[in-house]
């Protein structure tokens, strides 16, 4: 965990509903306290990280929400206005460009521009000198889509620079394609809960990284396992112990656990990449004391 932070840019996917945000948090927070200033990008115009930490009203804007720690939303037409006013040159001509009609329909009918110009922004948050312009980061954590809309996020560079061949178009999209693949440069995590879909989205993410873009899950967290409360002569002893509300309560828990263990260890055996595990949190929502914990959980796991 403490080389992957090193890295520029952390890729946090995994199957929807895993908590995905939750461990970009925690792994920011890490961060930061190893005194990285870092932030935490949110995509597909997700804007819940900063309400976690209490910090509302926060627009385009980096937010800082922690000392060193700063979240964004990125917004595809914005980021589509600054790449064009780089390109260009031209606030003004870029204005007139993005939003003419014409442009706005040639836009929708490719396939893939939203998520070019949506890693565009994120390579140039985790570039040391931003072309954009503001402060630098030196660790970029991407709280990505789920893992279908991911993976289409990651190829989306691969593909334009194959397409557009020469131009302005091909360049970018090389040089972030390039930044990706670069493993000292670029991490992936991914997270799962210990339960048999995410495990078995988690072993696919694995193959198909490998297979469509070159890239390696460096880590794996699984998210919300619960505790073993019980030994096996414990559970033996409830179990003779008759009929009851707790007792039969305390065996459905064991036999919940259980389940997560065995996928824990399904897991192990059939993904390369190391697994940390996260303990499951009796909260509706993890709020600034629950991500603490959990950020000290991922440092204890390095």
């Amino acid at each position: 965990m403490s080389a992957l932070l090193d890295r520029r840019l952390v890729v946090v996917t995994g199957k929807g509903g895993v908590g995905k945000t939750t461990v970009a948090a925690a792994l920011g927070l890490v961060a930061a306290r190893r005194g990285r200033r870092t932030v935490v990008c949110e995509v597909a115009q997700q804007e819940r990280l900063a309400g976690l930490f209490g910090v509302h009203d926060v627009g385009n804007r980096e937010a800082e929400l922690a000392p060193g720690l700063f979240s964004v939303s990125i917004q595809p037409e914005r980021a589509m206005h600054e790449w064009l006013r780089h390109q260009l040159k031209s606030g003004a001509l870029a204005g007139l460009l993005g939003h003419s009609r014409l442009f706005g329909y040639l836009t929708a009918a490719a396939p893939g521009v939203t998520e070019l110009v949506t890693m565009g922004k994120v390579w140039d948050l985790a570039q040391a000198k931003r072309r954009t312009g503001g402060s630098a980061f030196d660790t970029v954590i991407m709280d990505a889509p789920a893992t279908g809309h991911a993976l289409a996020l990651l190829r989306a560079p691969r593909t334009y620079a194959n397409i557009a061949r020469v131009g302005p178009i091909a360049r970018q999209a090389g040089s972030i394609d390039a930044f990706l693949r670069d493993r000292s440069a670029t991490g992936v995590v991914c997270v799962a809960l210990p339960e048999e879909m995410p495990v078995n989205e988690t072993v696919d993410l694995e193959r198909r990284l490998g297979e469509d873009l070159g890239l390696e899950i460096d880590q794996v967290v699984a998210n919300a396992v619960l505790p073993e409360r019980f030994d096996a002569g414990e559970v033996k002893r409830l179990r003779e112990a008759g009929t009851g509300a707790a007792v039969a309560a305390a065996l459905i828990g064991e036999q919940r656990t259980r389940g997560q263990q065995e996928q824990l260890a399904r897991l192990r055996a059939e993904i390369r990449a190391p697994v940390t595990t996260l303990p499951y949190l009796f909260e509706p929502e993890p709020l600034r004391r629950e991500l603490e914990l959990l950020s000290d959980r991922l440092e204890e796991a390095q």
